[in-house]
Parts: C-alpha cells; structure tokens; sequence
C-alpha cells in the first residue's frame, strides 16, 4: 500500500491497474533555473481558542517579489505539509515561484497549515496526515464555523502581524485535498467576507460529518461571492462499506453532485474529472492549470508600451 493511500484511506485492488501512473509532475511543479525562489518562515505555532487544548503549526512561503510596502494576495493551503513536501506530488512551493515571476498569478503569500492537534499528539506528516491522531477529522470535515474561526480569527491575526495582506476576499484563496479541501470550502462557504477563491483536490464531499449534505444546502440558499476549482477521479473512493454500496460515501459521486448544484445556482466554478484513486497525483499535476484559473482576475495593463508588465517579476528595487 502506498504511502498516499495510507494517508488518504484509500483501499488498493490488486486486480485494478495503477490509475494514476501518468499524472506526472510538469516544468511549472519543479524548481526552475533563473527563476527566484521564494523563503519559507517557520515552523510557527498558534494556539487555539476555536478548538480548545489545541494548536496550529504552520509555514509562509514569502515570494522574492513581495514589498512590505504594497498589500499581497495570499492562499491558504490546509494538510500544509503535504502541500509543501519537498519530493511530493504536489510541492505549492515551486508553483507560486513560477508562475509569479511570469505574472500569470498575483504576488501571493502562501501559508501551509497544519491541522490542530495538543501538545503531547504528534505533528502531521506526508506519510501520516493525522486522521488517528490529531483533531483534523472534527476540523475538516465538520461543516459548522469552527475551523473557518482558526482560519479567521487567529491565523489571519498572526499573519497580518508579520506582513501586508490584502484584506480584500477577492485576493484570498484557500485549498486542500480530501478533507482538506472540504475545509477549504467550509471556510468559504462561512467567510466569503474573508475568501473568495477555492481549491479543491479530491474533496472528501460525503458522509464523514455529512459532508454529502453540501449539495442540498447549495441548492436552499442564494449564491455566495465564492469561486471554486474542483478535481476528482473516477476511481476515487466509491463508496463500498461492508460490502455494500453507500451512495452518501462516493467520493466522486458526491463532487458531481455538488457541482452540479453549483452550476445550477450559477456559482463561478471550474472542475476535471480524471480517471485516478484518492490520490493527489492528478491534482498536483494540474495545480498549475487550477491556480491559473481561479486567479485570472488579479489584473494587466494591456498598454504595449509598459515594458515592465511584459518582464518577468522580479524582486522590487
């Protein structure tokens, strides 16, 4: 069993081949000669009030090209250390580097969280995500404001003591995978004052803590200012449990299914389809592609004579 499959609960068939052997990581994902590399501050720790007893590790990744001076973008990256892994299938890091020295995204802060746990339980890591042994079950997937006050009200506040974030939502994402990234939408869904833009890998949309409910509640309320990038695969997690087929524990159904609520309601969404397991395999390859989208707004100058806005981004003067 592989390591992501231990993380993310995956159960491997022998008899189903490897669905995800050619989700590969592209130039965008690696390090890259020439380009400036961004510095990760931490770890640092915050206690928390939201969930009591426990606490908050998290890292900032600080791009070459941030001004103290000007008001950044930022996103947020729940299950921070798989996110961040070095050798992983995701690595965030690389990805802000290169598309924000070629303006395809704004200059953004990008901060990997970690979920809560006490003091005694260990920290998460890319082979252990902490579902056994620390509070990201009942952070992640509960679907009340808890998680998005830890978000909010106490990680906000330490960031916004060490750098200039914009306090628009419009220039504030927040992502993960599997519970991770239903969190991240949990966040939104609450805040949308605070985020707006989403990014979701593999959701865990379905019965953990009634996760499978969002559809509906999409469908009963009006729209909120919210944009959101799903992935999934048809092999994900497909809801057999005890050898019987549960529709509210179908991983892939249930993105489908929210999807098509929020198309319905005329939500600004985005999503793919691919054919791989509960793996951030496919995901992180695309990473590139969805952080392009969900921040295609953050501006240009069209004037074919500013010679800077058709430079590469680089460190500020």
């Amino acid at each position: 069993m592989s390591i992501a499959q231990i993380a993310l609960g995956q159960n491997p068939s022998a008899a189903t081949p490897n669905v995800d052997a050619y989700y590969k990581l592209g130039p965008d994902s690696l390090e890259q000669e020439g380009v400036p590399q961004g510095e990760m501050s931490g770890p640092h720790v915050i206690a928390s009030e939201a969930y009591p007893g426990t606490q908050h590790t998290y890292w900032v990744y600080v791009p070459a090209q941030y001004d103290p001076a000007v008001a950044t973008s930022l996103t947020i990256f729940n299950d921070g250390q798989a996110f961040m892994q070095a050798d992983g299938s995701i690595r965030a890091q690389h990805v802000l580097d290169n598309l924000i020295f070629r303006r395809e995204i704004p200059v953004m802060l990008g901060v990997f969280i970690n979920p809560g746990r006490t003091p005694e339980q260990p920290e998460p890591s890319p082979s252990n995500w902490g579902d056994k042994n620390t509070n990201r079950p009942t952070e992640y997937n509960s679907l009340d404001d808890r998680y998005a006050r830890v978000i909010v009200d106490e990680l906000l506040p330490a960031l916004a003591a060490d750098y200039n974030v914009s306090d628009d939502p419009k220039r504030r994402g927040i992502g993960g995978a599997s519970s991770g990234a239903i969190a991240a939408f949990t966040v939104a869904w609450h805040r949308p004052d605070q985020f707006h833009k989403v990014l979701s890998l593999i959701g865990s949309f379905t019965n953990i803590r009634g996760g499978h409910a969002y559809a509906d509640i999409v469908r009963e309320h009006d729209p909120k200012d919210i944009r959101v990038f799903f992935q999934d695969g048809r092999n994900d997690n497909r809801g057999q449990r005890r050898g019987e087929y549960d529709e509210t524990w179908d991983w892939y159904k249930q993105n489908v299914r929210l999807v098509e609520a929020m198309t319905e309601k005329d939500y600004d969404i985005n999503y793919t389809w691919g054919i791989g397991k509960h793996s951030p395999r496919h995901g992180g390859a695309i990473l590139p592609d969805m952080m392009r989208w969900l921040w295609r707004d953050h501006g240009t100058n069209t004037d074919p004579d500013d010679s800077v806005e058709r430079s590469f981004q680089t460190a500020p003067q």
